[in-house]
């Protein structure tokens, strides 16, 4: 199955064929296809009516730098902003995280999108792409945010993805330009970068992300087509029930294993339940790419979102104007006199 690109605000002809094409499980949306609250509302409407079947509407809404809707939307603080607060108040800052989660779901849920790609738990240890996306460097640390994060999201009634398997976060290079190697052993990763991914799956976390990272010492090719990664590690020792997605096959580090085609299959054959090729160009040459090949859609059911309230229910919430009035104090000199300090209200599953 394939995730694709849109190329604007609104589906042309041609998008809503290639939406309509069997192997097609959805489109991942970006800044390029938000105008407003509104737009993107209709937006998604309008991808659900282009097939017959449940199609997914995903998009990167992780706060920070990558936040894909903005107006009219809570400003989100980067992952990073939280490992201050959990230095002096452990609990605060978990609780913080997951109204954080539920805040980000509840606005998408309340816009008709199933699935944001989150949350990060790569660790905070220097890679140039992921950077204050990662809570923190500590693999503790970041297992005990994982969990929080997927809590949240959950009662928002939105499916968590955790990414970039099995780490991303100790090498320096950023595979959206470049080719990444970590040369470290199992051994070494078990014991950090898998560590946050085993506690988030433990919690229940729907779906996971491949890296376009490459681990020689454990696989030859890239992590998202790796069957040793996925089948060996992801499902096999970890025991990974959930949905597996590619990394974005447009990326350069993905460029090693081949053509289009090839990196499409590649993924799949790995283990991949869904590739994504967010580059709108790229979608149906994509698509014929998979013909005559089986998806198996059953997967990606539980992987719909759940519960909107829509807009008019989730601004009469209090839940939604004091996570925003927190995350605020996250980001200001508040942090310091105890705005932060109060039980974290846990409201109403949305």
């Amino acid at each position: 199955m394939l995730l694709i690109g849109l190329a604007g605000h609104a589906l042309t002809a041609r998008e809503r064929d290639l939406l309509a094409h069997a192997a097609c499980a959805g489109v991942t949306l970006f800044s390029r296809n938000f105008a407003s609250r509104a737009q993107v509302t209709e937006l998604a409407q309008a991808i659900r009516e282009a097939a017959p079947r449940p199609l997914l509407v995903c998009v990167d809404q992780e706060g920070g730098r990558v936040q894909r809707f903005r107006e009219g939307y809570s400003a989100l603080p980067a992952l990073h902003g939280f490992e201050a607060l959990y230095r002096r108040d452990p609990d605060a800052a978990l609780a913080l995280a997951r109204e954080h989660a539920w805040l980000m779901a509840s606005e998408l849920r309340a816009s008709g999108i199933d699935l944001s790609f989150a949350p990060v738990v790569d660790l905070a240890r220097g890679n140039r792409a992921i950077g204050d996306r990662a809570f923190a460097a500590d693999p503790a640390v970041v297992a005990a945010f994982a969990r929080s994060y997927v809590a949240g999201m959950h009662e928002a009634g939105m499916a968590a993805t955790l990414k970039h398997f099995p780490g991303h976060g100790s090498v320096q290079e950023d595979t959206h330009f470049d080719a990444a190697i970590d040369p470290r052993s199992l051994e070494e990763l078990r014991a950090h970068d898998l560590v946050p991914f085993a506690a988030g799956i433990a919690a229940g976390a729907d779906a996971v992300m491949m890296a376009h990272v490459v681990y020689p010492q454990v696989a030859p090719q890239p992590a998202g087509c790796a069957p040793r990664w996925i089948n060996g590690v992801l499902r096999g020792e970890l025991g990974f029930r959930g949905v597996v997605f590619s990394d974005d096959l447009g990326m350069a580090a993905a460029d090693a294993v081949g053509d289009l085609p090839a990196r499409i299959h590649a993924h799949l054959d790995a283990g991949c339940d869904v590739v994504l090729v967010c580059q709108p160009q790229q979608a149906e040459a994509a698509l014929a790419a998979l013909e005559g090949r089986r998806s198996n859609t059953l997967a990606l059911t539980a992987l719909i979102g759940r519960g909107a309230l829509g807009w008019d229910g989730l601004l009469a919430q209090a839940r939604r104007d004091e996570a925003q009035a927190r995350l605020r104090a996250l980001q200001t000199p508040a942090l310091e006199t105890g705005v932060l300090s109060g039980a974290v209200h846990s409201g109403d599953v949305a």
